[in-house]
């Protein structure tokens, strides 16, 4: 049965109408996306290893469980991709390092193993950067698969450190897929590829099977196409794990049994539009414009904490501890990028007191954060202060002009959930980006109020040309 074109740009839920409708089965729409990322998945550099002969397989146990009344819920043959950090029994997992790239474990992630569970239908390791950025990277090329793409524009940058995740949405060429964050690695792809991004609360999803860059600050969430999409997949990996001892015993179900509902409590950040560009600001205040009939609007400061360098400096500490042995058997010097052969040096410099502190000031950052949001059911503002930078220009570079004013560094040290939807475009034709931030485990304020201003908008069903 031939499947319409229009199905790469469709929901979960959806994808799963049509599926029980019998519009099509799960191997026909799993054969329809693997086309799809041989198609255009090395276009954008998103794709490492495409999974065919087990997709093909898990797809057709989904149509035989249909078959037989078995429904495992909405996942239920909806083909994916993982990031390739992620564990995946018989298959390479490189985390983006190519002295890594044949590395091939044991056991499959306990998200991966909860996806198949669910009925998902794994399609395709996707690309990243090389040891998820931890090295210290300072422009696009630090993967050996090459720079992620955006389809958007294919001379600017993917983001990082999920780049295969959010090209791939972007481009149609999976429905969902799990990225992973330690700081901004699901909401910089999700902002610059103009698609939803969830990164879960700390602890909210097991990370048992997934590289470990910072064992007290690394999430995995969701990237889609919608929020709801994100709800409905977090609500698939998260929970208890005993092979994971930080992974929260906190039940967690999407929808939640009492929505929460208009008019939102929400704060802005003074100064959250200073020194974005243009277009990224009149994007950010044309959303607050869709949602101020449905929400109150609060200005508030930051509290004066030192986030960003316990944020770096907690990152830096625990990647050496976790790659020191990449420095010991000289496989640094294989790295892609050439700045993140020595990152890695200086990191095991850092001496053990400078970790102390930074733990001992994040409780503080924590406290404070929490009675910061503790008033509102979310805090809003730019995802970033700029659309993509060019793939051949330095981060720095391209971004001193406009450093906004991020709370990156407080969310990620404080361990708090954070949604990026599309609101826009800016310079070069790339989207922009809305976040949503919230306390700890309070994922469905966040989706319910993501989802309110994607009903408000069309951002969500905008794709680029040729796709």
């Amino acid at each position: 049965m031939a499947i319409a074109a229009e199905t790469a740009w469709l929901s979960i839920r959806e994808l799963g109408r049509k599926l029980r409708g019998k519009e099509f089965s799960a191997v026909e729409l799993a054969e329809f996306f693997l086309d799809r990322i041989e198609r255009h998945g090395k276009t954008f550099n998103a794709v490492v290893t495409v999974t065919r002969e087990l997709a093909l397989r898990q797809a057709a146990a989904a149509d035989r469980d249909l078959a037989a009344g078995v429904d495992r819920g909405p996942l239920h043959g909806i083909p994916y991709g993982a990031k390739d950090l992620l564990a995946t029994a018989g298959i390479p997992t490189s985390w983006g390092a190519a002295p890594l790239k044949d590395q091939v474990l044991d056991e499959d992630a306990t998200v991966v193993r909860r996806l198949r569970e669910a009925g998902a239908v794994l399609a395709v390791k996707l690309s990243m950067v090389e040891i998820a950025g931890g090295l210290g990277y300072e422009q696009a090329h630090a993967s050996f698969t090459g720079p992620g793409l955006n389809p958007w524009n294919r001379e600017a940058w993917s983001g990082g450190s999920s780049s295969g995740p959010g090209s791939a949405i972007a481009a149609g060429i999976v429905p969902f897929a799990i990225g992973s964050e330690t700081w901004g690695s699901i909401m910089t792809p999700a902002g610059y590829c103009g698609v939803s991004g969830l990164r879960p609360t700390y602890g909210r999803v097991s990370r048992h099977g997934a590289m470990a860059l910072s064992w007290t600050m690394d999430k995995l969430g969701p990237l889609a196409r919608t929020a709801d999409d994100c709800g409905l997949v977090l609500a698939a990996i998260a929970g208890a794990d005993p092979a994971d001892p930080s992974a929260s015993e906190r039940p967690y179900r999407y929808p939640a049994p009492e929505p929460l509902r208009p008019p939102f409590r929400l704060a802005t950040l003074k100064g959250a539009t200073d020194r974005v560009q243009p277009e990224v600001r009149a994007n950010f205040e044309a959303a607050l414009e869709a949602l101020k009939p449905h929400a109150t609007f609060t200005e508030i400061e930051l509290p004066e904490l030192p986030f960003n360098t316990v944020a770096s400096t907690l990152i830096a500490c625990e990647m050496a501890a976790a790659f020191e042995g990449l420095a010991i058997n000289e496989q640094i010097w294989e790295m892609t990028a050439p700045e993140d052969r020595l990152g890695l040096h200086s990191s095991l410099a850092i001496p053990a007191k400078d970790y102390i502190n930074a733990q001992r000031i994040r409780r503080k950052i924590q406290q404070a954060m929490d009675a910061l949001l503790a008033p509102f059911d979310a805090l809003v503002g730019p995802t970033l202060s700029t659309v993509a930078g060019p793939i051949a220009v330095n981060f720095r570079e391209y971004h001193q002009a406009w450093p906004g004013k991020s709370s990156g560094g407080a969310e990620n040290s404080s361990g708090i959930p954070a949604i990026s939807v599309p609101n826009g475009f800016g310079e070069r034709g790339l989207p922009t980006g809305l976040k949503f931030v919230g306390r700890a485990f309070e994922e469905n304020r966040l989706l319910a109020i993501a989802a309110k201003y994607q009903q408000l908008t069309d951002w969500r069903q905008r794709r680029p040309d040729g796709l």
